[in-house]
C-alpha cells in the first residue's frame, strides 16, 4: 500500500508541472494564438527560478522569478506575432530554440549548485489517513494551487464576461474588433499570462520537482503540455485530468523498475512520449470533433485594418 501511495503522490507531483504549463497554453489558444515556445520558456524560467532560490533561499521568490522570465519571453513572442504578424509556428519554434540555448549558457555556473533542504508539507489530520494521506495530503502547496487554478480558469472562461470576451477573440477577432474590443491587447495579455504559467511550471521543476539545474532538464514536458491542450479539447478540467494521466504514466516507469519488472529501461522511459503520440492519433482520427471544440481563429493572424 505504501508503494502505491508513493506512486499516486509522485503522479500528482509530475502532473502539476504539466497542468500549470498546459493551462497557460490553453489561455493562449483560447485567444487564438498558438505558442510552440513552451519548452524554451520553461527552460529559461527553470534557471531563473533556480538561481533565485540559490541566492535568496526563498521558493516563492523563485516562482515569481520564473513567472517573470516566462512572461517576458512571451511578451517578445506576442510582439512578433500580434503586432508584426510573423508566422506563429515559426516564431514559437524560434522561441523554443532560443530558450534552450540561452538557458544552457546562463546555467553553466549553476550545474553544481545545491539548494537548501526542501521543507515537507502535510495537511493536518488528513495527512495521517492510511494510503490516502500520503498519496493526497502531503503535497507541496503548488499541487493544490494548480487544482484551484483549474477551477478558477473554468469559471473565468465560462461564467465571466472577460472570459466570454477572450473566447470571442479566439473565435472571431474581426467581430470582437467591430464591437470595440482591443483584440491585440487582449491577445497580448493572454499570451503573457500563458507565458507566466509556463514559467511557473519551469521554476517548479528546478526548485521543487527535481531541486537542481542541468541543461535541458525540462526534457520535453513543454511539448507534452502543448499536446495536452488538444487532448483536453481546450477545456481546463480535462487539462488537469490529462496532466495527472501523463504524470502517472511518467512515474509508472520508476514504479515498475522498483518492482523489478523485466522491461527494458529505454522502453519505460519512452512511455510518456508514446502515450502522447497515441492520444493525439486517437483524437485526430475524429476531425469533426476537433473542429467543434477548437477556437475557430486558432493560429490565424489578425489585421485590424482589413
Amino acid at each position: 500500500m505504501e508503494s502505491y501511495a508513493l506512486l499516486i503522490a509522485a503522479a500528482l507531483n509530475a502532473g502539476t508541472v504539466l497542468a500549470l504549463a498546459a493551462l497557460g497554453l490553453l489561455i493562449n489558444e483560447r485567444a487564438g494564438i498558438v505558442n510552440l515556445g513552451a519548452e524554451g520558456m520553461m527552460l529559461v524560467a527553470a534557471i531563473a527560478g533556480f538561481a533565485t532560490a540559490v541566492h535568496t533561499g526563498n521558493d516563492w521568490l523563485a516562482f515569481a522569478a520564473g513567472m517573470g522570465a516566462g512572461a517576458v519571453m512571451a511578451a517578445v513572442f506576442g510582439g512578433l506575432v500580434i503586432w508584426l504578424n510573423t508566422n506563429q509556428y515559426a516564431a514559437g519554434l524560434a522561441l523554443s530554440l532560443f530558450g534552450t540555448g540561452f538557458s544552457a549558457f546562463v546555467g553553466i555556473g549553476y550545474v553544481q549548485a545545491k539548494l537548501q533542504a526542501r521543507p515537507s508539507f502535510a495537511v493536518p489530520v488528513l495527512a495521517d489517513i492510511p494510503l490516502i494521506g500520503p498519496a493526497l495530503f502531503r503535497q507541496h502547496p503548488m499541487v493544490y494551487l494548480a487544482i484551484a487554478l483549474t477551477l478558477a480558469l473554468a469559471w473565468f472562461l465560462y461564467r465571466s464576461r472577460p472570459g466570454l470576451v477572450l473566447r470571442a477573440v479566439g473565435e472571431s477577432p474581426e467581430s470582437a474588433h467591430a464591437l470595440g474590443y482591443p483584440v491585440r491587447r487582449i491577445r497580448l495579455a493572454a499570451v503573457m499570462t500563458g507565458g507566466a504559467l509556463c514559467g511557473l511550471a519551469g521554476a517548479y521543476v528546478s526548485v521543487i520537482y527535481t531541486p537542481l539545474w542541468v541543461e535541458g532538464m525540462i526534457a520535453g514536458k513543454g511539448w507534452i503540455a502543448l499536446a495536452l491542450t488538444t487532448f483536453a479539447t481546450w477545456r481546463p478540467a480535462r487539462v488537469l485530468l490529462g496532466a495527472y494521466l501523463f504524470g502517472f504514466v511518467t512515474m509508472l516507469q520508476f514504479h515498475l523498475q522498483g518492482q523489478g519488472v523485466q522491461i527494458a529501461s529505454q522502453f519505460l522511459s519512452m512511455l510518456p512520449y508514446l502515450a502522447t503520440i497515441v492520444v493525439l492519433v486517437l483524437i485526430s482520427s475524429n476531425a469533426s470533433f476537433i473542429r467543434a471544440n477548437m477556437p475557430a481563429s486558432l493560429g490565424k493572424p489578425f489585421f485590424p485594418g482589413s
